[in-house]
């Protein structure tokens, strides 16, 4: 009996097994398709994340613009395309809050300035008002302590301290303090009369408001 290998032509491979297996997935290489960049028409005009799209840099932009060639080449799909557009409006946005977050730590960090600024200042009035005594006593008429004087001034005026209560100026309750009432004849509103303690004002915030005598109506 013959055997049917005898009848295999010698020059034929032998093939043994599926032959679905012979190249292993490790062998196969993938394909890459072309990377897309975000698109510059994503979102409509307004709103946080329109106007972070002028705060891009110009890297940003460029990629943007070569996209937005790209898809006007119907390059994409209309699904790539609304997936782009849906990435690029997730990018302005973030870019938006991005912008804001900066502008409240700005915004946070002079606001924190000009409470340290003020607590200070505040801390020594005291000092000043005893300055300003000196001062109408005229023990800084001359020598040393006028020029001292003159410095310590001169350092407040550096911060916009500003001496507020003026005897004859009408009575405000945001920048006086009434501490006596003296009822005037002819006097047809509410003055005041004299000034016991100066008050000062940093800017635009009250540090201390001026203690005065308020000349009212008899």
């Amino acid at each position: 009996m013959t055997d049917p290998k005898d009848n295999v032509p010698e020059d034929e491979p032998q093939v043994e097994g599926d032959a679905t297996n012979a190249a292993e997935p490790e062998d196969l290489i993938e394909a890459e398709g072309p990377d897309v960049e975000v698109p510059t028409d994503g979102p409509a005009a307004g709103g946080p994340a329109a106007d972070a799209a002028n705060d891009l840099s110009p890297e940003d932009q460029a990629l943007l613009d070569d996209a937005a060639r790209g898809i006007a080449e119907d390059s994409l799909s209309a699904a790539d395309r609304d997936l782009v557009a849906e990435m690029r409006t997730d990018m302005l946005r973030a870019q938006a809050e991005l912008v804001n977050f900066r502008k409240r730590v700005e915004r946070d960090r002079e606001a924190n300035r000009e409470v340290a600024i003020a607590e200070v200042v505040r801390a020594l009035l005291p000092a000043l008002d005893d300055l300003t005594r000196a001062e109408a006593h005229g023990d800084l008429a001359e020598g040393p302590m006028q020029v001292i004087g003159q410095k310590i001034r001169g350092g407040f005026e550096k911060f916009k301290l500003v001496q507020i209560g003026e005897k004859g100026e009408a009575f405000d309750p945001n920048i006086h303090e009434a501490i006596v009432q003296l009822p005037t004849p002819g006097a047809t509103g509410q003055t005041v009369a004299d000034v016991v303690e100066p008050g000062y004002k940093l800017g635009e915030r009250v540090l201390r408001a001026a203690k005065v005598a308020v000349a009212v109506p008899a």
